[in-house]
């Protein structure tokens, strides 16, 4: 079954600088496409409900995304600013397509618990501070599409789809991840470095067994955490058919699988890096990544 929260939600949109903003006119950016045009371009809504002014036919040389769009800044802006004090062509609305004004964006923040009267109707307590969850860019469609009810889990040729494996390091903030925010993972999983990665991508032929690999963390040289992926309880073409059923999987997307025993907050006592320690994450046959805690 497929729940709705019935949120009517105001989208924040972030610019790569802090434009000198001068208030313009209906400034109303669309990505659309139109059976005459090749892709999606970006456009102009004359009006709320109005037809849509193509601005890369008013300035070729514009990008054609608005993720492209946003990380100029300024020196876009002023192009829409140009063409807004120009009569330009309008397409009927009723000939093109709205995409989602941006797509594939690097990241997807949402809040949660952030109306008082929502709050209220469930009789849980108005946060103290914000709590945070996230969605998949996957999960984006444009303003007039269908929503899809998830199908049934149908198994699937996965490992096909894997290009190859390598280490990565899952480093959490214990506090943020178990006491705060609501108790989401998201923030305490997800600071800026928190994820190391590498040394190589090993493409899956040059690995004899991905399921029988040993795996080991060290700090400062001892051994925290030592296994073998032997003990996944989920193999990899477990968890691609799974993730595969909510959300769709890209090239270059990434899946970590899981880590083996030893994690510190579940010590006796419990033991968190710091400052100055080194932390090795190895891999039969993938190789080892080392990074320090600065």
């Amino acid at each position: 079954m497929l729940g709705s929260s019935g949120r009517r939600l105001l989208t924040t949109v972030l610019q790569a600088q802090r434009w000198p903003f001068q208030p313009s006119r209906d400034m109303r950016l669309v990505q659309f496409q139109a059976p005459h045009l090749a892709g999606p371009h970006l456009g102009l809504e004359s009006g709320n409900g109005g037809g849509v002014i193509d601005l890369n036919a008013f300035e070729p040389t514009l990008p054609k995304t608005m993720v492209e769009f946003l990380e100029q800044g300024e020196a876009t802006l002023s192009v829409v600013r140009r063409a807004l004090a120009t009569q330009l062509p309008v397409l009927p609305r009723s000939e093109v397509t709205f995409l989602a004004p941006v797509t594939r964006p690097d990241k997807v923040v949402c809040v949660g618990m952030n109306y008082a009267d929502h709050c209220r109707e469930q009789n849980v307590p108005v946060p103290k501070e914000p709590i945070i969850f996230s969605k998949f860019a996957s999960a984006i469609v444009g303003p007039y599409d269908n929503i899809i009810l998830p199908p049934e889990s149908q198994a699937t040729d996965a490992m096909a789809h894997v290009a190859g494996f390598t280490v990565a390091h899952d480093v959490s903030a214990r506090d943020w991840q178990m006491r705060r925010n609501g108790k989401q993972w998201l923030l305490g999983k997800t600071f800026d470095t928190f994820c190391p990665l590498g040394p190589a991508l090993v493409t899956k032929d040059s690995v004899a067994d991905p399921h029988n690999l040993k795996i080991c963390c060290r700090v400062n040289g001892e051994v925290m955490q030592s296994s073998n992926t032997n003990q996944m309880v989920f193999k990899t073409e477990e968890l691609i058919a799974w993730v595969s059923q909510f959300v769709t999987l890209y090239p270059g997307d990434i899946i970590l699988t899981g880590t083996p025993p030893g994690v510190g907050v579940f010590r006796k006592p419990p033991v968190f890096l710091k400052k100055g320690d080194e932390v090795q994450c190895e891999i039969e046959e993938l190789g080892v990544i080392i990074n320090k805690v600065v």
